[in-house]
Protein backbone atom coordinates (compact mmCIF):
# COMPACT_ATOMS: atom_id res chain seq x y z
CA UNK A 1 0.00 0.00 0.00
CA UNK A 2 1.31 3.42 -0.99
CA UNK A 3 0.19 6.67 0.56
CA UNK A 4 0.98 10.26 -0.39
CA UNK A 5 0.25 13.23 1.84
CA UNK A 6 0.49 16.63 0.21
CA UNK A 7 0.95 19.89 2.12
CA UNK A 8 2.12 23.47 1.72
CA UNK A 9 -0.70 24.98 -0.28
CA UNK A 10 -2.42 28.24 0.52
CA UNK A 11 -3.48 31.64 -0.72
CA UNK A 12 -0.79 33.73 -2.40
CA UNK A 13 -0.74 36.90 -4.46
CA UNK A 14 0.28 36.86 -8.12
CA UNK A 15 4.05 36.84 -8.36
CA UNK A 16 4.42 35.08 -5.03
CA UNK A 17 5.93 31.72 -4.15
CA UNK A 18 4.93 28.51 -2.42
CA UNK A 19 6.70 25.25 -1.68
CA UNK A 20 4.63 22.08 -1.75
CA UNK A 21 5.66 18.86 -0.04
CA UNK A 22 4.60 15.29 -0.69
CA UNK A 23 5.40 12.73 1.99
CA UNK A 24 5.35 9.14 0.75
CA UNK A 25 4.91 6.00 2.80
CA UNK A 26 4.34 2.33 2.16
CA UNK A 27 5.78 0.23 -0.64
CA UNK A 28 7.38 3.09 -2.50
CA UNK A 29 10.55 1.23 -3.51
CA UNK A 30 8.85 0.25 -6.78
CA UNK A 31 8.14 3.84 -7.79
CA UNK A 32 10.86 5.09 -10.09
CA UNK A 33 9.36 8.41 -11.17
CA UNK A 34 7.36 10.75 -8.98
CA UNK A 35 5.26 13.61 -10.24
CA UNK A 36 3.07 16.53 -9.32
CA UNK A 37 -0.32 16.96 -10.95
CA UNK A 38 -2.94 19.67 -10.64
CA UNK A 39 -6.64 20.00 -11.23
CA UNK A 40 -8.43 23.31 -11.63
CA UNK A 41 -12.21 23.52 -11.21
CA UNK A 42 -13.98 22.01 -14.20
CA UNK A 43 -10.76 20.80 -15.79
CA UNK A 44 -8.92 17.50 -16.03
CA UNK A 45 -6.03 16.55 -13.78
CA UNK A 46 -2.81 17.38 -15.63
CA UNK A 47 0.85 16.56 -15.15
CA UNK A 48 2.86 19.53 -13.87
CA UNK A 49 6.33 18.11 -13.26
CA UNK A 50 8.11 14.79 -12.75
CA UNK A 51 11.39 13.57 -11.33
CA UNK A 52 12.99 10.17 -11.69
CA UNK A 53 15.02 8.35 -9.07
CA UNK A 54 18.08 9.26 -11.13
CA UNK A 55 17.17 12.93 -10.91
CA UNK A 56 15.88 13.53 -14.41
CA UNK A 57 13.12 16.11 -14.48
CA UNK A 58 10.43 17.34 -16.83
CA UNK A 59 7.89 20.15 -16.75
CA UNK A 60 4.69 21.20 -18.42
CA UNK A 61 5.29 24.12 -20.77
CA UNK A 62 3.05 26.33 -18.66
CA UNK A 63 5.35 26.08 -15.61
CA UNK A 64 8.82 25.82 -17.17
CA UNK A 65 11.21 28.32 -15.66
CA UNK A 66 8.89 28.98 -12.70
CA UNK A 67 8.49 25.62 -10.94
CA UNK A 68 11.19 23.28 -9.69
CA UNK A 69 10.64 19.68 -8.60
CA UNK A 70 13.03 17.93 -6.25
CA UNK A 71 13.12 14.87 -4.03
CA UNK A 72 14.74 13.80 -0.77
CA UNK A 73 15.19 10.05 -0.84
CA UNK A 74 16.11 9.84 2.81
CA UNK A 75 12.84 11.51 3.79
CA UNK A 76 10.73 9.90 1.05
CA UNK A 77 9.52 13.36 0.18
CA UNK A 78 9.04 15.18 -3.10
CA UNK A 79 8.87 18.96 -3.30
CA UNK A 80 7.52 21.49 -5.75
CA UNK A 81 8.94 24.99 -5.51
CA UNK A 82 6.59 27.36 -7.27
CA UNK A 83 7.73 30.89 -8.08
CA UNK A 84 6.17 33.75 -10.05
CA UNK A 85 2.75 32.29 -9.44
CA UNK A 86 -0.12 33.28 -11.70
CA UNK A 87 -3.90 33.11 -11.23
CA UNK A 88 -3.92 30.26 -13.80
CA UNK A 89 -1.86 28.19 -11.34
CA UNK A 90 -4.88 28.03 -9.03
CA UNK A 91 -5.75 24.36 -8.56
CA UNK A 92 -5.60 21.41 -6.22
CA UNK A 93 -2.12 19.92 -6.43
CA UNK A 94 -1.50 16.18 -6.05
CA UNK A 95 1.52 13.93 -6.14
CA UNK A 96 1.54 10.47 -7.67
CA UNK A 97 3.79 8.22 -9.64
CA UNK A 98 4.40 8.79 -13.32
CA UNK A 99 2.59 7.17 -14.97
CA UNK A 100 -0.15 7.84 -12.47
CA UNK A 101 -1.99 5.16 -10.56
CA UNK A 102 -5.58 5.72 -9.52
CA UNK A 103 -5.09 4.00 -6.17
CA UNK A 104 -2.27 6.37 -5.22
CA UNK A 105 -4.20 9.66 -5.14
CA UNK A 106 -4.11 11.56 -1.85
CA UNK A 107 -6.26 14.46 -0.71
CA UNK A 108 -4.18 17.08 -2.50
CA UNK A 109 -3.36 20.59 -1.37
CA UNK A 110 -5.20 23.71 -2.55
CA UNK A 111 -3.21 26.51 -4.17
CA UNK A 112 -5.04 29.77 -4.78
CA UNK A 113 -3.34 32.65 -6.57
CA UNK A 114 -5.34 35.81 -6.20
CA UNK A 115 -4.96 39.45 -5.27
Amino acid sequence: QVQFVESGGGLVQPGGSLRLSCAASGSIFSIYTMAWYRQAPGKQRDLVAYISRAGSTGYADSVKGRFTISRDGAKNTVYLQMNSLKPDDTAVYYCNSNPRREDYWGQGTQVTVSS
